[in-house]
This record gives C-alpha cells, sequence and structure tokens, in this order.
C-alpha cells in the first residue's frame, strides 16, 4: 500500500514540523555552573603579602583538583577571595570534598598566626546581589567601620527572612 505509506509519511512530517516550531528555546538557559568559592581573613595583611602567603599557596593546591575549569582570585587589605568552576558533568559534592582535601593540605604553607581557616561555600555565579551597602564615616576609622559591619550590621541583615548569603568586602 504505497499511498497510505506515503500518505502516513507526510503526515508525521507535516506534525513533526509544527511541533519543531512549537519547541522553547532560551537564548540564555538557567544552567547552575558547580562553583565554590573560598575566602580567607588575615586582619592587618596587606594585598601583597595576601596574594603571596595565602592566594597563591591556595591556588597551587586547587590546581590539582580534578574536574577544576577556571580559578581566579582577588586579594586585598586583609581578605583573599578564589573562586572555582568546575565542568558542568563533576558533581558539587565531591568537588566540595576535593577543595576540603585540598586547603587541609595547603595549611602547612599558610602562615602560622591565621587567625581562621579557610571558608569555602558553594555559589551560583548566576545569582546577583540584590541590595549592595557602601558604608563610611567621617568621625570613625575604616576598621571600625568593617568592624561594626561585620558584627552587627551583617548579622542583622543575616537574619531577616528570605536573606540566602551576605558577603562583607573591601575595607
Amino acid at each position: 500500500r504505497p499511498i497510505a505509506t506515503s500518505l502516513l509519511m507526510f503526515g508525521l512530517l507535516l506534525v513533526g514540523a509544527v511541533a519543531y516550531k512549537q519547541l522553547p528555546v532560551s537564548a540564555l538557559p538557567q544552567v547552575d555552573y558547580p562553583t565554590i568559592q573560598v575566602i580567607t581573613f588575615y586582619p592587618g595583611a596587606s594585598p601583597d603579602v595576601m596574594a603571596s602567603s595565602i592566594t597563591a599557596p591556595l591556588e597551587r593546591q586547587f590546581g590539582e583538583v580534578p574536574g577544576l575549569n577556571q580559578m581566579t582570585s582577588t586579594s586585598s587589605d586583609g581578605s583573599s577571595v578564589i573562586t572555582l568552576q568546575f565542568s558542568l558533568d563533576l558533581d558539587i559534592d565531591v568537588a566540595e570534598q576535593e577543595i576540603q582535601a585540598a586547603i587541609n593540605a595547603a595549611s602547612s604553607f599558610l602562615p602560622s598566626d591565621l587567625p581562621n581557616p579557610p571558608i569555602y561555600s558553594k555559589v551560583n555565579p548566576a545569582d546577583a546581589p540584590i541590595l549592595t551597602l557602601a558604608l563610611t564615616s567621617k568621625t570613625l576609622p575604616l576598621s571600625k567601620v568593617e568592624d561594626l559591619a561585620d558584627t552587627r550590621l551583617a548579622q542583622k541583615i543575616s537574619q531577616l527572612s528570605g536573606v540566602g548569603l551576605v558577603s562583607i568586602s573591601g575595607g
């Protein structure tokens, strides 16, 4: 029955073409990249000291982690932020364990008077900040303003419902 077969194939082709036109296409698909951010605080250290004694040893250890696609870092007065982005097929929990092992391995190369070990957390780079605050004072020194922002303001904001992350930078 060649006529029936031809009509059936034409019908399937027509339905397929109409269904293809109805498919949604997103120019920017929502992809959650497995990303981990490592933050280290070393009060009183200059950006050069942070880069050489904190960021560099950590970067050497993180460079050996399998599945790492991209590593970016920022060293500023008293803080170092390293952002690690992994391949999409890697489980973020496995990457988290690898990062913890790398931090433990790098601890012998970090300064002995480091007040706290590096802190790591899973982050989503697609999440933009909702609120950004800048604090200044004409009467208080910068260290006091930073301390007040850390101990009072950040803690109060983090207690509000719906707040996912509060981060302090600058200083």
